[in-house]
């Protein structure tokens, strides 16, 4: 009997050692990422046994309301260096691991059924060009909408239109939203569109019609090991292949 009871100790014992051995790297990511970084964390849990990879998506002003709060968060990346900002003044994030990982586009879409064409110049009456409602990423708060009015305001868009804009929680939000149809037009990061059957590219708009569209990522505080071995396991070949393929620039 005592034989037995020290045999199922030591079991335990190395049930419990397993379970801690493999360490946990939980990382909020900004929604428009979610296809690209899946198959990232999926590939880095295959190679990297020792560290389990999850992953929390949202909006980037919704996670870093989050962490801010106190959420479990091991890294942000962001939609927006504003909302990294947001976390630096905090004190929440180490300035060390910052750094601009991937750049994006925002583009206009519609429809495949739908025949708009529009015009990116300020002569371009594009209110008149829009029959229903214009979709995008609430301009409040979220960093896709926040591009978006920069861009309409810059072509002197904003005002004719800002009726008929639906503000959503995230780019996919929107994105969704056009799909269905509830939507005429929308505005989107160019990303999220590559593997969407039912939309097509109507234009990108101009680069000088708005901020750059940059992606921070950054460990959060105190930063663990795990978390600074994902922070440059994204920034690898293997990461920036897949993170390409989706359309992000790497840098």
């Amino acid at each position: 009997m005592k034989i037995h009871n020290i045999l199922s100790s030591f079991i335990l014992l190395l049930f419990s050692y397993s379970a801690t051995a493999t360490e946990r790297v939980l990382i909020y990511a900004a929604a428009s990422t979610s296809s690209s970084m899946t198959e990232i964390i999926n590939q880095f849990n295959k190679a990297t046994p020792e560290i389990n990879a999850k992953v929390s998506f949202a909006s980037s002003s919704t996670l870093a309301k989050q962490i801010e709060a106190g959420a479990p968060a091991d890294i942000f990346i962001s939609a927006s260096p504003d909302w990294m900002d947001y976390l630096q003044a905090r004190q929440l994030i180490s300035l060390q691991s910052r750094n601009n990982l991937l750049r994006n586009k925002i583009v206009l879409v519609t429809q495949k059924s739908n025949n708009l064409t529009v015009e990116m110049n300020n002569n371009f009456d594009f209110s008149e060009k829009i029959e229903g409602k214009l979709c995008l990423g609430d301009t409040s708060h979220v960093p896709s909408g926040i591009y978006a009015k920069q861009a309409l305001i810059s072509l002197a868009w904003w005002d004719k239109v800002k009726s008929k804009i639906v503000g959503s929680k995230d780019a996919r939000a929107a994105l969704a939203l056009i799909e269905r149809g509830e939507c005429a037009a929308g505005i989107v990061y160019f990303t999220d569109i590559q593997t969407s059957t039912k939309i097509k590219l109507i234009a990108e708009f101009p680069e000088n019609t708005h901020k750059p569209v940059v992606y921070p990522v950054a460990a959060i505080l105190p930063a663990s090991t795990s978390a600074n071995i994902f922070l440059n396991y994204l920034s690898s070949p293997q990461a920036s292949k897949i993170f390409n393929s989706y359309g992000f620039s790497t840098n």
